[in-house]
């Protein structure tokens, strides 16, 4: 993998973000439509086992929570919930207008890709008055990858370890924001090129064209 932001063809930078975590702290309405949506299926679950799983994909997390639920019929009763539990209680995260705006100065162009399907992406990024240039959801890991290729992506920036698979599998450059449930010291380990403490540091990061003298684990 190259060092630098715009080696594909020298062109602007196309940087994709992760939203839940990366951008926005969704931590509190995702555990607020969770908690509501098991409880109308007889489930309960604690804070601390709904952080643990952040990121990962709604059916999938449904099946960690409550083993033997309907995995499916519950992700589609938190997707009707979300919109009046969990959007009200998202909030942009230090850093995130700021990196989307360096992309934006630098003559790039920024896309959320993120493991929420559009329509609350959509939600999400109308409430909070993000500016991007698109979306695109319902995605994780080596699916993300898909998409960062198809559309040129030089950088995707997320929290979780399937948004360095989703980087890798890309062929673009992996920055790791320690904001959410995995530490620094995972993010590196599953391959980061880039691990910063949050997205603050970006903008200087991006201005130096890239990771080119920049190590896993320093901004």
């Amino acid at each position: 993998m190259g060092n630098e932001v715009g080696r594909r063809g020298d062109a602007a930078p196309v940087v994709g973000f992760d939203l839940d975590m990366t951008l926005v702290d969704s931590a509190e309405g995702i555990a607020l439509t969770l908690v509501a949506t098991l409880a109308d299926f007889g489930r309960t679950t604690t804070r601390q086992e709904i952080w643990a799983l952040n990121g990962m994909p709604l059916e999938q997390t449904m099946s960690a929570l409550a083993p033997g639920i309907d995995a499916h019929a519950a992700a589609e009763r938190y997707r009707e919930l979300y919109p009046r539990l969990g959007v009200p209680a998202t909030r942009v995260l230090p850093g995130a207008v700021e990196a989307l705006h360096a992309v934006r100065a630098a003559g790039g162009r920024t896309l959320i890709v993120s493991t929420k399907i559009p329509r609350a992406v959509r939600l999400v990024v109308d409430a909070l008055g993000l500016e991007v240039d698109d979306i695109a959801g319902g995605l994780f890991a080596e699916a993300k990858g898909g998409y960062l290729r198809e559309v040129g992506a030089h950088v995707y920036v997320g929290d979780h370890p399937g948004d360095v698979l989703a980087a890798r599998t890309a062929g673009a450059i992996s920055v790791a924001v320690a904001t959410g449930p995995h530490p620094a010291s995972a993010l590196a380990e599953a391959g980061a090129d880039v691990v910063l403490p949050d997205l603050g540091p970006f903008p200087r990061w991006l201005a130096g064209s890239g990771p080119a003298g920049v190590r896993a684990g320093s901004p």
